[in-house]
């Protein structure tokens, strides 16, 4: 039995007429591959009635709190029925339901006179505005709040929720962007690619569609002029969207299966260990050749006061436990202005992105990192896994030489330093000179290169990891590490892309981190390569002028 109903098909007899093939749509490939299918655009937000004069403030005010609490519950629900990014997505989501401030504000609304629909609309759309302001993570906050504001709308008015449509057959997705509740739970089963007028190689859409292996392409801005049931070929790898095409490149979905991940090497048997990015212990792949960066901040979330060093000793091992004898890159807290936890009660700044954020908010908080590093501390000697410590946001060879010595203080042996920041890259032989490894984070590494925030969309161009700027500053630091003897590794999405990351290889790069899904691909095309093809295709990417004809030095580009 078919595990979905048949695919729209047109006649195919001589009588027919010819499909029209409209011009191809061009955007920011973020997910390699292709698939085609017929189009199934986004469903809209909920259309707000006019305003209407409220009777009953009570009757009012008990619509708004059970919007609110119904909608925390259903997103709680379903995040309790994922993992990883999209459960750490949902249940930020749900914790922004629930917060007493935003009911508060909606209350003052309502007995001000504003009925439920537009006093939730106007609350959000309040606290979503000052985000923006902010630029950079924050505005990607702003997002989350706007779909949030939608959906509370919706369960308001009591109609359909916006989101992933449902046409009865399997299809390509169409949206201006995608909401994080969304793309948390697409099924790619049924969605066989992505297409969007906004989002950047770094966006929710780009970053899970990659994790489920879907083809996606962002910043596409004829996206919407598509209409459903539109028959379209989406390549990406290219980053093109071909319209009109022939019923017979319609593709079949396939179920998704969890691939076994195999160690990386190259043709010749030069080892590459490919290894894992992950949030949290539901990402864990026993089968994985071990950690490449462990975010911590999923013990941070939605609190009011920092973990116990007892509460991150228990965490973290329960994740060190898992990888007996392997190696796991832990990274110390990540947040800061541009990406506020409570607990730390920072002040709001003009531009969080170049504020106190990362490694910098030690120097208003010293104790939250001498805690943590403590904590991992504890964590690695009550396991047997091979513990790196790194961290974020590092800017120069003192800043690096600072953490160095407070981590090897609590005794953690191998030490190293995030490269996001231009300064780092350039500094990169100075930086090894204190610490033991480098890991790039190029999607960090990307913005500040081009000062291209990475979540405009209309900036993905500058996003493209294939920017050459961006890669020579990565063969940089992987130079520092092969005079120095240490290792360089690439922890951004750039490792998961399968071509760039026989050219990160070719560069001397030792070690490459990624989803686990983006695994298999990675190491299939290094099995087919040399690492001197390796080199000579670092060679030849090095040496072209944009990512166009950087990508064209590829002879053969995946599909």
């Amino acid at each position: 039995m078919p595990d979905h109903p048949a695919l729209p098909t047109a006649p195919t007899s001589p009588a027919s007429p010819t499909v029209p093939t409209l011009p191809t749509l061009r955007g920011l490939g973020v997910c390699a591959g292709t698939a085609a299918g017929p189009v199934a655009r986004m469903g809209r937000p909920p259309v707000m009635p006019a305003a209407r004069a409220v009777v009953d403030t009570d009757l009012e005010l008990s619509i708004v709190r059970l919007a609110l609490k119904t909608l925390a519950a259903d997103l709680a629900e379903r995040a309790a029925g994922v993992s990883g990014q999209a459960r750490d997505i949902l249940d930020a989501l749900s914790m922004m339901a629930d917060d007493p401030l935003l009911a508060e504000t909606v209350e003052q609304h309502v007995t001000s006179g504003v009925d439920a629909a537009h006093a939730l609309a106007r609350a959000i759309d309040d606290q979503a505005a000052l985000l923006r302001e902010g630029g950079g993570y924050l505005a990607e906050r702003a997002a989350d709040l706007e779909d949030l504001r939608d959906r509370a709308v919706a369960t308001v008015l009591g109609v359909p929720m916006p989101g992933i449509p449902d046409p009865g057959h399997p299809f390509v997705l169409v949206a201006d962007d995608l909401a994080p509740a969304d793309t948390a739970t697409l099924d790619p089963a049924s969605v066989l690619a992505l297409v969007t007028v906004r989002g950047g190689p770094t966006s929710h859409t780009a970053i899970l569609a990659r994790a489920l292996g879907i083809p996606a392409v962002v910043a596409v801005p004829g996206a919407l002029t598509l209409d459903d049931g539109t028959l379209i070929s989406v390549d990406g790898t290219a980053g093109t969207i071909r319209v009109g095409v022939d019923p017979g490149e319609v593709s079949r979905p396939r179920r998704r299966a969890v691939q076994e991940i195999e160690p990386g090497r190259t043709k010749d048997g030069h080892p590459v260990p490919l290894l894992l990015n992950i949030g949290s212990a539901q990402d864990i792949r026993s089968d994985a050749e071990g950690v490449g960066l462990l975010r911590t901040e999923f013990l941070f979330l939605g609190r009011n006061d920092a973990p116990s060093v007892e509460e991150q000793r228990a965490a973290y091992g329960q994740i060190f436990g898992a990888f007996p004898g392997k190696k796991v890159v832990i990274r110390t807290l990540d947040a800061g202005a541009d990406k506020p936890l409570p607990f730390l009660a920072l002040p709001a700044e003009e531009n969080p992105a170049l504020g106190i954020r990362g490694l910098r908010t030690s120097r208003l908080l010293p104790d939250v990192l001498e805690d943590q590093l403590a904590a991992i501390a504890l964590a690695a000697s009550d396991t047997e896994a091979r513990v790196w410590v790194m961290a974020p946001m590092v800017a120069t060879a003192a800043e690096a030489a600072r953490f160095a010595e407070r981590a090897r203080s609590h005794g953690l042996t191998t030490v190293g330093v995030m490269v996001e920041i231009p300064s780092a890259a350039l500094q990169a032989r100075r930086i090894l000179e204190h610490v033991d490894f480098l890991s790039i984070g190029t999607n960090d590494l990307g913005q500040y290169t081009m000062a291209a925030d990475r979540q405009d969309g209309r900036l993905a161009d500058l996003l493209d990891p294939w920017q050459p700027a961006l890669l020579e500053l990565v063969a940089a630091c992987a130079r520092a590490g092969r005079d120095l003897g240490k290792p360089v590794g690439v922890c951004g999405e750039a490792a998961a892309d399968p071509d760039l990351a026989a050219v990160l290889v070719g560069m001397g790069i030792s070690t490459l981190s990624m989803a686990a899904a983006g695994v298999p691909a990675v190491a299939a095309n290094l099995a087919e390569h040399t690492q001197a093809q390796c080199r000579d295709l670092a060679a030849a990417v090095l040496a072209a002028g944009s990512p166009q004809e950087a990508r064209a030095q590829i002879p053969h580009p995946r599909l």
